[in-house]
């Protein structure tokens, strides 16, 4: 496993991180100030800023873009809701390309409006993947689906452990990955071995935070990394023994702690727990 003490060559900021406080702009030159050369972006944030005004700051702060979150959304309650989210992820394809993303997370979406049908829900995530890979592909963008946790199944992602996500890019092929997120993954009784299933050629991301006990919050009360329960060195030497090499991207969603504080300091705690505990 690589030794993350020396340095943080290897660290991504998600966006989202310090989404309440910074601008795309704002987030690029103060990861920069703190020599961080990884991040991910989300798409709201580069609406505003347009993605050639972005991609000029991305180039010239020499940062790597980890991630354009996100894709997905696939069901809906009727045809004209599915072919909107087909429209829409060809153009987060597109602005993907615009900012030379490693890759379009997929948030892949819960049941349709009224619905109970979960297997459905799924179906028509994987009919939209469909749909959208031959885009992805012709543009050579890879497309990561982000297992989330099964809290959120009903809402946001009916995908929910990897060995769901392998078992469509088994079916599906080429182009298609996983994005694996330790909040998300860390309870899941077969982590290694669909982490080894995986493989080099199927990670396209590893996010990186810590699970609060308690949690107050389903969504926006994520911890940093070592304040919570996830044994994230374990997970990242899974990782990297399939074959990962890339960044470890921090995503912390935290309304009443993280977002509201200075954004200097959050980045500059990142780097510390990055070299000290992920």
């Amino acid at each position: 496993m690589r030794d993350f003490s020396r340095g943080i060559e290897w660290l991504s900021i998600n966006q989202a991180t310090t989404r309440a406080q910074w601008s795309l702009e704002q987030a690029i030159a103060g990861y920069a100030r703190q020599d961080v050369r990884g991040i991910a972006i989300w798409r709201d944030k580069l609406a505003e800023c347009g993605v050639k005004r972005a991609a000029t700051a991305l180039r010239a702060a020499g940062m790597t873009v980890t991630g354009l979150c996100r894709g997905g959304m696939f069901p809906a309650a009727d045809q004209a809701g599915r072919q909107a989210a087909i429209d829409d992820n060809r153009r987060a394809i597109d602005e993907a390309v615009g900012v030379r993303a490693q890759c379009v997370v997929l948030v892949v979406g819960g049941l349709a409006q009224g619905s109970k049908d979960i297997a459905g829900a799924r179906g028509q995530v994987r009919d939209g993947i469909a749909a959208i890979l031959p885009y992805a592909r012709a543009a050579g963008m890879p497309l990561a689906i982000e297992p989330l946790h099964p809290m959120y199944a009903a809402d946001r992602a009916c995908v929910n452990t990897m060995k769901q996500a392998n078992d469509l890019c088994d079916e599906l092929g080429e182009g298609l990955g996983i994005a694996v997120d330790v909040y998300h993954v860390w309870w899941d009784p077969e982590l290694e071995r669909e982490i080894r299933r995986a493989g080099k050629t199927r990670i396209l991301a590893f996010h990186v935070c810590d699970w609060l006990v308690p949690t107050t919050d389903l969504l926006l009360d994520r911890g940093m990394m070592g304040d919570g329960i996830i044994d994230i060195p374990r997970i990242r030497g899974w990782v990297e023994d399939a074959g990962y090499d890339g960044f470890a991207e921090v995503e912390i969603f935290s309304a009443n702690n993280w977002w509201k504080r200075e954004p200097e300091e959050v980045v500059r705690v990142c780097a510390e727990r990055h070299r000290s505990v992920v």
